[in-house]
């Protein structure tokens, strides 16, 4: 009786991987990333394409380690743009989720305000605010909030308006307010979409920030992209634009963990 209950234990215990299942599935997840490198690397060492127009991987990360601390300092500036810029939209766009959720009218008002704001491309609104704000941080702060809290004010207001009738009926059984259904209810039930408009608003935050600086500033990635371009060093131009995406995916591989932590239901 006892081999048989170990037997169904052991049939009911979840199998973990081995480091070789788990290093198998990684190379099957990224193959075509690795492929692609492979061919790259390929047609620029073999001269199908010429290096001055695509530089080879190798000489891509030759040149990141060469203007490593450049790169660091310029990423440094653009990170605490986006982080101040995304901060703000957050903000923002939970006050304005709440208040359209309040009041029927008001979110009538203004939702068609939101989708036409998120018509109009950032590199057109990039230089009329530098034009408006100067060459500072401002310019640059106030496009990543423009970029950010759209995502985040949609998934809110989806999110609260997915809970269930049935729920809703209850609260105002138990004679809760507005107030109290909205905290104890509506919010807790926004938490999954709140963390799906702020992994899109993360990368937004970063690019917002290089386009802004793009197109005017003394420092930031952007600044940096623009005088190796100038300077047609399009081996560091590759090096940014890739630290650039390692940014982004460290950024939402953060939040990932964070959201784990913060829905433990949601496993």
């Amino acid at each position: 009786m006892l081999k048989l209950a170990a037997r169904s234990d052991a049939k009911t215990l979840p199998k973990t991987q081995t480091n070789l299942e788990k290093f198998v599935v990684f190379i099957k997840s990224y193959s075509l990333i690795f492929i692609i490198l492979f061919v790259w690397q390929f047609a620029s060492s073999t001269g199908l394409m010429p290096k001055y127009k695509l530089p080879a991987p190798t000489d891509v990360i030759m040149a990141f380690i060469g203007d490593f601390d450049l790169i660091m300092q310029h990423s440094a500036y653009t990170l605490k743009e986006a982080l101040i810029g995304l901060s703000l939209g957050v903000l923002i766009a939970f006050v304005l989720s709440i208040i359209m959720d309040a009041n029927r009218f008001v979110r009538d008002s203004i939702y068609p305000v939101l989708v036409v704001s998120q018509t109009i491309p950032s590199v057109a609104m990039a230089p009329l605010l530098v034009l408006w704000l100067g060459y500072g941080i401002l310019p640059k702060v106030v496009l990543i909030i423009l970029t950010t809290f759209f995502p985040i004010v949609i998934a809110l207001l989806d999110a609260y308006a997915s809970v269930e009738n049935e729920h809703l009926m209850l609260f105002q059984s138990m004679g809760a307010n507005r107030f109290q259904t909205f905290w104890h209810l509506k919010l807790p039930s926004a938490w999954v979409g709140f963390f799906s408009g702020l992994k899109i608003s993360v990368s937004y935050s970063i690019i917002g920030a290089v386009v802004a600086e793009w197109l005017g500033g003394f420092h930031g990635l952007g600044v940096y992209m623009t005088r190796v371009r100038k300077s047609y060093a399009f081996d560091k131009m590759f090096a940014v634009i890739f630290f650039i995406s390692f940014l982004s995916l460290i950024a939402i591989w953060v939040l990932s963990l964070l959201e784990k932590k913060v829905i433990k239901w949601q496993e």
